[in-house]
């Protein structure tokens, strides 16, 4: 049995360093670069400068959606309906979301007990027939919700944008405002289906991405639809009973080919980025073994006794979309990245400054071992701003 003390991974987060609003515009954020086992301080325009020039950089383009939804009762018992994953008519969130009649969701219910029978929402949209829709638990146990509405011609990717609010993180502790719709998207977002932004890439501008254009660094894009589970703090000691959420990744065929051939320094964009990759390069070990379930268990790595190198397993998983004839592979992962995981694929990473007692910070102690207090004790000294909304790092240990 694996155990890890979670009172070794916590820090003091003064409540004035969390950044409740970000800055404008987003490339002049401050930069913490870690390389070579010492600490610099930069702004994030002149990231192209500190990265090596046979880096692969890997964004995750999942676009959040506006996951949180109201319905007023007759009686004025407001409703909030939150969005985590469909289950009907599939479970693979871009078709979901293409679906132009009904679909089903596991959700988050607030004030569940007031919620008995069918809800309708309405919304004017100036034109002859205004916009209903109808929200129907079907599931109590499960939290599952039927939502159907009286536009066919609308995708429920449409509707949720007329009726839904952007669900920022709650430590924010500020209501969403009309700047969110943007300032919480990165600017290559792409496919609906995040409940919570993947922040590494929030300080991206076309500039940056630009600049690494003509520095010759490669870069290219997967699809991590971040849930809520992000946000859930560890609350047990040893910190590997802690419960890891489910998300859905996807990758493209031309993409993997692309990884293979720039394995050598790959840093993902975010900690979603850095989860799917190494993902898939256990996927690939499960189809080494005869495993062609591409679900990650949370501690799948650490059971795990034979070395795979990178290129064994990816052309694992390309010999085996060959095979299916497929040219996109979708998977889940619960992988659980703490002290004492061995990286496979990612040389280093790109990401913000993270909540105490969290999944992302043993993930940051995985990557640069007991440097992670003194990386976030100089961002603290030196009034880096904190979370989602905050400055970013470069750690290259």
């Amino acid at each position: 049995m694996i155990t890890l003390d979670l009172d070794k991974y916590t820090y003091h987060l003064p409540d004035e360093r969390i950044a409740r609003f970000p800055v404008e515009p987003r490339d002049v954020s401050k930069l913490l670069v870690y390389k070579d086992s010492l600490i610099s301080e930069d702004r994030f325009y002149n990231l192209a400068a500190h990265l090596p020039k046979e880096s692969f950089l890997v964004f995750n383009n999942t676009k959040v959606i506006p996951a949180r939804l109201y319905f007023q009762k007759e009686s004025g018992a407001l409703i909030e309906i939150f969005l985590l994953n469909p289950v009907a008519p599939s479970t693979v969130i871009s078709q979901v979301m293409e679906t132009r009649d009904t679909c089903t969701w596991a959700c988050m219910i607030g004030n569940k007990k007031r919620l008995k029978g069918r809800l309708t929402g309405k919304y004017s949209v100036h034109t002859k027939d205004d916009l209903e829709l109808v929200a129907e638990l079907v599931d109590n146990e499960k939290n599952y919700v039927q939502f159907t509405w009286n536009n066919p011609e609308l995708t429920f990717a449409e509707i949720v944008r007329f009726f839904g609010q952007i669900p920022l993180p709650p430590y924010l502790k500020r209501e969403t405002e009309e700047k969110d719709y943007d300032t919480y998207q990165t600017v290559y977002s792409k496919n609906d289906g995040a409940v919570a932004a993947p922040t590494a890439g929030l300080h991206f501008t076309e500039k940056v991405l630009f600049d690494l254009v003509t520095n010759d660094i490669e870069y290219d894009f997967i699809t991590l639809h971040v849930g809520a589970g992000t946000f859930q703090p560890i609350k047990v000691q040893n910190v590997v009973e802690h419960q890891m959420h489910s998300e859905q990744i996807v990758f493209e065929k031309d993409f993997i080919k692309k990884l293979l051939a720039n394995r050598a320094f790959v840093i993902p964009v975010g900690t979603t980025s850095m989860r799917s990759l190494e993902s898939l390069y256990w996927f690939g070990v499960k189809l080494l073994e005869g495993n062609e379930t591409f679900f990650i268990e949370k501690l799948f790595p650490y059971q795990w006794q034979n070395e795979v190198s990178i290129e064994a397993s990816l052309q694992a998983v390309l010999n085996y979309m060959d095979l299916k004839n497929i040219e996109q592979l979708i998977g889940e992962t619960e992988i659980f990245i703490f002290p004492g995981y061995q990286f496979r694929i990612c040389k280093g990473i790109i990401t913000n400054f993270h909540q105490p007692d969290s999944t992302l910070i043993l993930l940051v102690a995985a990557l640069v071992g007991d440097n992670w207090r003194t990386i976030y004790d100089f961002a603290l000294e030196n009034n880096f701003r904190f979370l989602s909304y905050g400055d970013s790092s470069l750690l290259i240990p």
